[in-house]
């Protein structure tokens, strides 16, 4: 409303903020007689008061707090979303969705929210101005200049209780929880954590530094052993000035920790609480916490330690109640010739062989439409060229030949060790029919290697190419010169390592990313970079094409992951949620989702359509490393730092297994062509082989299971591990099958 606006207008006048002034007058409409007129009006007057007077230090302040509580109501969760992310976040997070643009928080963010989130877009070339207006509006975003009429998200630590009593209150509940029955034990149990962080920020927001640091020796040795990295942060804040900016503090702030308990669990404490009017945790329980309460028996310890470790607690389950076409696009069909050795060969006995039926389609497999499938244009896929018709055409006639692998049939391991690689081997991608190899390196080089016979060469120059008669059957071979041919090619043109490397289906192009914020795409047919993407302000971790090729995705630093198009130099979608970096990317087969590993020790799912996020996975103890679909596109395997490997039920969003066997971070993790085996390759040196069929048969996903988790994964892990390979001192940074489902498998080799 009018009032408001002033009353911000005056803010910025105060901060001496012009620009951002004469901008958001223009977004409202409101001239600077107006403004003038306004103030001076007795509403005006009352509001904004005389300067230096009372009015300005009550009035003014209190309808900017309300200004402030208004805007975070009502742009709702998008505010938090953006407060955590980057400038360029900001600005993408609230375009109204279209054809071709970003999209994510709600389409319909109310008109002072617009005006808000139109004026960070405008004045980031200020940045400053920028920085501070969204926090003057984001109720748990991240405050930088702790100014009192604009300092919300700290002030939630505002002193309510005795600092000396923090330490009873504590051991007070420890007890009565430690004191409980089983049942309910562990499911309370999960409140240690998030009350004893909250506890402690609160007494060193208020400069209670003894206390804090005695409540902290006291209690940390109680946490779970999984939070150990967090709490070494944490210890380092022991004064008020170390809470602005930091970033853990932050995530704490703005995002509730989620805890998943029973009704029952739920009413004890409740009880107790009230019971001892301890009203200093029982405003953290409210405040703070996000309490996800279901109907039914509570969970055991097992159950409950197989999901929690995500740095904002567990997903609430309404965040995996979105419904995902997890099922696989039909095929085109076309017809596959026969090899002449198939029709007119004999076997040893003279006998001549019997003919195999003809392949009369490509799609012969997934004739039906798949009901679990996406509509067939639900995103605009690239039409087939002739040379991906005839890749596929290949690719057939090599299903064919597959092995088809079991326990009793487990598959050749060939591994590519990188000898020498003083230059520090950061990434690794195989081409999708196995003929090139390419390494991302420390030292900002791409160098691809063919791995067949055949030599790479590059297309000849322009002067030469306008020679060829183009006419010509074998017009392909002759564009190459065969002056260029070499088994290596080196692309130069990044500034810091790269830590990302894809092939695309059709072998034309490759990506890379990088340190230096970039992400490159590289013609394979002249050895070139075609464009350099910049969307990112920070290092760029993983970047991986479609499987239909045209698309690609990023994830780095800035917490957030872009899809982009390769003839669009600026982002479709920003996926913006993660409290962490983004280390990892992964497309779905139908290529209309894609999966981020993060940092913060969740996995989320993404919608390509509308940029939703449709799944939220937990269970995983540290950073998420590896992700891969299966080839149905019904699973989710992942690996992260924690050396386990979980399995996940997209449709249901459920944890479904639990591999446990590797001693250190999993970077590859593959599934053999068919889907029955998983091989995961680990910096502990091994690559090993597990059951895929048997970790999915059986799999208890009734409605009960799905509304409440109660997951049950088997004891033992052991029985699905077929195998265990170790290399001499190599750790495994990528695995891939061949349409053969020979394993190949690539690292460097260390020579500690």
């Amino acid at each position: 409303d009018r009032q408001t606006l002033v009353a911000v207008l005056q803010f910025l006048r105060r901060s001496n903020l012009r620009e951002s002034e004469e901008i958001l007058r223009r977004e409202a409409r409101l001239l600077g007689d107006d403004l003038g007129a306004a103030a001076l009006s007795p509403a005006g007057a009352g509001l904004l008061g005389s300067a230096g007077g009372e009015g300005d230090v009550g009035g003014s302040e209190a309808l900017l707090n309300r200004v402030t509580a208004a805007a975070a109501i009502s742009i709702g969760g998008s505010v938090a979303t953006v407060a955590s992310a980057s400038p360029g976040v900001a600005a993408a997070a609230t375009v109204p969705p279209g054809k071709g643009e970003a999209r994510g928080g709600d389409a319909g963010v109310p008109h002072l929210g617009r005006i808000v989130v139109s004026l960070c877009i405008f004045a980031s070339s200020v940045r400053w101005s920028y920085k501070l207006l969204l926090n003057a509006f984001a109720v748990g975003g991240g405050v930088v200049e702790d100014q009192p009429d604009v300092s919300a998200v700290l002030s939630a630590y505002n002193q309510q209780g005795d600092p000396t009593l923090y330490e009873e209150y504590y051991s007070g509940l420890k007890n009565f929880i430690e004191c409980s029955l089983d049942c309910h034990r562990a499911e309370l149990s999960q409140l240690f954590y998030p009350l004893f962080v909250h506890m402690y920020l609160e007494l060193v927001y208020n400069q209670h530094e003894s206390e804090a640091k005695s409540f902290f020796e006291r209690f940390h040795g109680d946490q779970e052993c999984y939070y150990q990295d967090d709490l070494r942060v944490l210890s380092s804040l022991t004064k008020k000035e170390h809470m602005k900016g930091n970033e853990t503090m932050l995530d704490f702030r703005t995002s509730k920790f989620v805890l998943r308990i029973s009704r029952d669990s739920y009413q004890l404490l409740k009880r107790h609480l009230q019971e001892k009017q301890n009203n200093q945790i029982w405003n953290i329980v409210q405040e703070h916490l996000y309490i996800d309460i279901f109907d039914g028996m509570p969970r055991s310890k097992q159950q409950i330690d197989a999901m929690v470790g995500s740095l904002a607690g567990e997903a609430k389950r309404e965040a995996n109640k979105a419904k995902v076409f997890f099922g696989l696009l039909k095929e085109p069909e076309f017809d596959v010739p026969l090899d002449d050795e198939d029709e007119e060969g004999e076997n040893e006995e003279g006998k001549p062989k019997k003919k195999k039926p003809k392949k009369d389609s490509v799609g012969s497999k997934s004739k039906k439409q798949d009901p679990n499938a996406p509509p067939q244009n639900r995103i605009p896929l690239p039409e087939l060229k002739d040379s991906d018709k005839l890749d596929k055409v290949m690719n057939v006639k090599e299903a064919a030949r597959r092995v088809r692998l079991g326990p009793e049939c487990l598959p050749s391991i060939c591994f590519y060790t990188f000898l020498n690689a003083y230059q520090g081997l950061t990434a690794v991608d195989i081409t999708d029919d196995s003929s090139m190899i390419v390494g991302g390196f420390a030292d900002s080089t791409v160098r691809v290697w063919s791995v067949t016979p055949k030599k790479l060469r590059s297309v000849k120059a322009a002067a030469d190419l306008s020679l060829i008669d183009k006419e010509s059957d074998d017009v392909l071979e002759r564009i190459m010169d065969e002056k260029t041919a070499s088994e290596l090619k080196i692309l130069y043109g990044h500034s810091g390592p790269v830590y990302g490397t894809s092939f695309s289906p059709d072998r034309n192009y490759l990506l890379s990313c990088s340190e230096d914020g970039t992400v490159r795409l590289w013609s394979l047919q002249t050895f070139t970079c075609l464009v350099g993407y910049k969307g990112h302000n920070y290092p760029v971790w993983d970047t991986q094409f479609s499987p239909y090729g045209y698309y690609f995705v990023s994830g780095g630093h800035d917490r957030v992951a872009r899809l982009w198009a390769t003839d669009h130099y600026q982002p479709l979608r920003i996926f913006a949620g993660h409290l962490a970096d983004v280390t990892c990317t992964r497309f779905h087969p139908n290529s209309n989702y894609i999966a981020t590993g993060s940092a913060d020790r969740t996995v989320r799912l993404w919608d390509v359509l509308n940029g939703n996020c449709v799944r939220i996975f937990t269970g995983h103890k540290g950073p998420i490393h590896s992700l891969a679909f299966s080839p149905n596109g019904r699973f989710l395997a992942t690996g992260a730092t924690d050396g386990r490997v979980l399995l996940w039920d997209i449709g249901h969003g459920l944890m479904v297994g639990e591999l446990k066997g590797h001693t250190d971070t999993i970077y590859a993790l593959r599934f053999s062509r068919d889907g029955e085996i998983l091989a995961s390759g680990s910096m502990d040196n091994t690559v090993r082989l597990w059951d895929a069929v048997k970790a999915f048969e059986d799999l208890e996903t009734d409605d009960f299971t799905t509304a409440t988790g109660h997951i049950n994964l088997p004891e033992n892990s052991q029985d699905l591990l077929l195998g265990t390979y170790m290399t001499k001192s190599t750790p495994v940074v990528h695995l891939h099958f061949t349409r053969r489902n020979l394993l190949l498998a690539a690292g460097a080799y260390s020579s500690q």
